[in-house]
């Protein structure tokens, strides 16, 4: 069985790839990427969303193939949908999609690209397995640095419970699903075991760095505007400011621990993701 990894260079991609080595160090893993030259002792084969032409061969002899949702926002589906489609074209057998918790239920203006894409996954045919992955805890850890100097976190999350977990945790569950074709059928919802708010976050960060870090929480629009001005695109600022506007209402709230249970083990403690970001 030949499994291949799309976006191998990226932050998940990176952690798949090592994953499916741990579990399997024989197994036939090749890295799709823009570019090849960037990828070292894996197999790489050159895979841009953006060229729908050049998809198809590159999925050649490819049996299981996941598909790691595009980071670029311009007709994000669509970029899905060429990749499906080529992987139908290729002959693809068992297909691993990142998609977001909840899915078709979810609230959040980021959704619509997944929900697009579940759908075009569901009229190609192709056994599938969808991965519905919550908020990486990565995702407020990333600006840690400038939220302790600043001496305070922001966002719209309110009272919010988000169940993250850390992004070594999905690709853990990546692995297990790409190395095993009996999850081909299922829809997980995955999240951490353990929710927090950001109150409660930040209580976090103020205990590992013995200074008082509190949350602020603002309304979305002003939350978007500040995001802005530190030099998002607005495009890119309202959709981050929707998905903690929504959080505020338990759009990252899951509590099956679908996630530890797939992966035999508990999910990474948000105080552990942030103690190696500070």
């Amino acid at each position: 069985m030949t499994i291949a990894i799309t976006g191998a260079t990226g932050a998940l991609g990176q952690l798949a790839l090592a994953a499916v080595k741990a579990r399997a160090p024989q197994a036939d893993v090749v890295a799709l990427v823009r570019d090849p030259a960037k990828i070292t002792g894996t197999s790489a084969r050159a895979f841009d969303y953006t060229k729908p032409e050049t998809l198809a061969p590159a999925l050649k002899g490819i049996d299981t193939l996941v598909l790691i949702s595009s980071n670029d926002f311009n007709d994000r589906a669509g970029q899905h949908r060429a990749v499906i489609d080529a992987a139908k074209a290729a002959g693809v057998t068992h297909l691993i999609y990142t998609s977001i918790l909840k899915g078709d239920a979810s609230p959040m203006v980021l959704a619509a690209d997944h929900i697009a894409t579940e759908a075009a996954i569901k009229a190609a045919g192709i056994p599938a397995t969808i991965l519905r992955n919550g908020w990486y805890t990565e995702n407020y850890t990333g600006s840690l640095k400038a939220s302790v100097e600043h001496g305070a976190l922001i966002g719209a999350s309110g009272e919010g419970r988000i169940a993250s977990a850390a992004r070594a945790d999905y690709a853990d569950a990546i692995a297990i699903t790409a190395l095993d074709s009996t999850h081909a059928g299922k829809t997980y919802e995955l999240a951490g075991d353990i929710p927090h708010t950001m109150a409660e976050f930040a209580a976090e960060v103020s205990k590992q760095t013995g200074k008082t870090i509190p949350f602020n929480t603002l309304p979305k629009d002003t939350y978007a505007g500040i995001l802005q001005s530190f030099g998002l695109p607005e495009a890119f600022a309202n959709i981050l400011a929707d998905s903690d506007d929504t959080a505020s209402r338990g759009s990252l709230l899951d509590e099956s621990h679908t996630l530890s249970k797939l992966i035999g083990r508990p999910t990474t403690p948000i105080a552990t993701t942030i103690k190696a970001a500070l």
